[in-house]
């Protein structure tokens, strides 16, 4: 298992290393300052395996208000010019997906990325929580953990931790380990 230790000190680097000037998008991560207090009091172990691992245990996309499921959700939130139709499926708008730093002009070429994936998540403790958590983390519109971003960079990133991938976009750098921490 890969130690949680590689990661905070990749986190830790791009944190001192990365710009400031990084574009921003809902909700807000922590500040620098919140997120080397949250880092210092993180408890490094190894990680843990995939074993018994399935999205299918992270019910995800449920529905937010009215019609709208959490994809639907941050489809608005993060897009610009964004048209829904009475089911709240994107019918127009843009998206500026700040992993690539590319602009995607098709809701149906949008992924929804998990900052922290699902799969990482499993391997950081969340197999021992209760289905509900799960829904809950896999869900989650008050912390930085859910973004618009184009499909191949959410492909790129996979299930992959900041000590495995980083946005190749280096401007977002900072925000990116401010939201994994």
């Amino acid at each position: 298992a890969r130690a949680l230790g590689v990661l905070l000190a990749v986190i830790v680097t791009a944190v001192l290393l990365a710009a400031t000037s990084a574009p921003a998008y809902p909700p807000t991560p922590p500040s620098e300052s919140q997120a080397r207090s949250m880092l210092a009091g993180l408890t490094v172990r190894a990680e843990g395996s995939l074993s018994g691992y399935s999205r299918d245990k992270y019910p995800h996309w449920t529905i937010q208000s009215g019609n709208c499921d959490t994809r639907e959700t941050v489809l608005r939130r993060d897009g610009t010019g964004v048209r829904v139709n009475s089911a709240c499926q994107p019918t127009a708008g843009r998206w500026y997906s700040t992993y690539d730093a590319v602009w995607v002009n098709s809701s149906s070429s949008v992924d929804i990325d998990h900052i922290v994936p699902l799969a990482e998540s499993w391997r950081s403790g969340a197999s021992s929580w209760a289905t509900d958590r799960r829904r809950q983390f896999a869900n989650d519109l008050t912390r930085a953990q859910l973004i618009a971003v184009s499909e191949s960079s959410n492909a790129s990133k996979s299930d992959r931790d900041p000590s495995e991938w980083k946005p190749p976009n280096t401007n977002t750098w900072c925000i990116y380990a401010r939201e994994w921490i």
